[in-house]
């Protein structure tokens, strides 16, 4: 789903396999209109796009387009499978899906490595990573353990997994309206240079192409503005925390 006055990306469907877990991990990779002018003199942006629980990678094509439109590399990962046990139920939902959020890691990590060989023409040593819901989560679990894999994390509503308070990493969290996150994942005053960005009349659920044109339209123009930009939105409502 493309947003309207947005040229969609090339994209290409692949598996990759990972043979020391055994595990197949679909990616959908979205190709810059620019990347002929990519090289290794001039190598262009990536992004690792991580979608919600339950959610397909392939439903956010309109980050993926806006960003391919901006001359990112754009691969978006699928870390559920089918044949997954669910994460339980439970109180300490934090123990109960970090198994889940490390094997999301693990995938973005194993995508790293194997197409960093195949795209020479594009800088995999300053990843940016997207995510919604329990891919951001995956993708803030991902920069605290290997700190350095990425230069800059965007999430949109991660709920349970503190977001990076590292000064080295940019991070911007655009918020839904409907829920709220978990104590202690969005930073308190002074914690980092932290970007958090409430969208008013925004739904948690309604964060992918599904989603309204107004709020996908609002979505893609945070994300690349900060990512291109380093800009922390330009609503009342914004507050970089720091």
């Amino acid at each position: 789903t493309k947003l309207p006055g947005t040229a969609a990306a090339t994209r290409e469907a692949r598996v990759l396999n990972d043979p020391a877990r055994q595990r197949d991990i679909p990616v959908e990779l979205y190709l810059p209109a620019n990347g002929g002018q990519c090289d290794a003199g001039h190598r262009c942006p990536v992004a690792l796009l991580s979608p919600g629980y339950g959610m397909a990678h392939t439903d956010y094509g309109f980050i993926a387009d806006a960003l391919a439109g901006a001359g990112y590399l754009v691969v978006a990962v699928q870390h559920d499978l089918p044949g997954d046990v669910a994460p339980p139920d439970g109180a300490d939902l934090v123990a109960a899906r970090t198994p889940m959020w490390q094997r999301g890691a693990e995938n973005l990590r194993f995508v790293r490595a194997t197409l960093a060989g195949e795209y020479p023409a594009f800088d995999w040593d300053h990843l940016a990573l997207v995510g919604h819901s329990n891919g951001g989560d995956i993708s803030a679990l991902a920069v605290k353990e290997s700190p350095g894999f990425a230069s800059a994390l965007v999430t949109l509503d991660n709920r349970r997994y503190p977001l990076p308070r590292d000064p080295a990493i940019r991070v911007l969290s655009l918020r839904g309206a409907d829920f709220q996150a978990d104590p202690g994942v969005l930073p308190a005053a002074g914690e980092g240079a932290i970007c958090v960005q409430p969208i008013p009349g925004a739904r948690h659920n309604d964060m992918n192409d599904r989603g309204p044109g107004w709020l996908k339209a609002r979505i893609a123009a945070l994300v690349v503005d900060f990512l291109r930009n380093g800009r922390c939105g330009n609503d009342a409502g914004a507050a970089a925390a720091g």
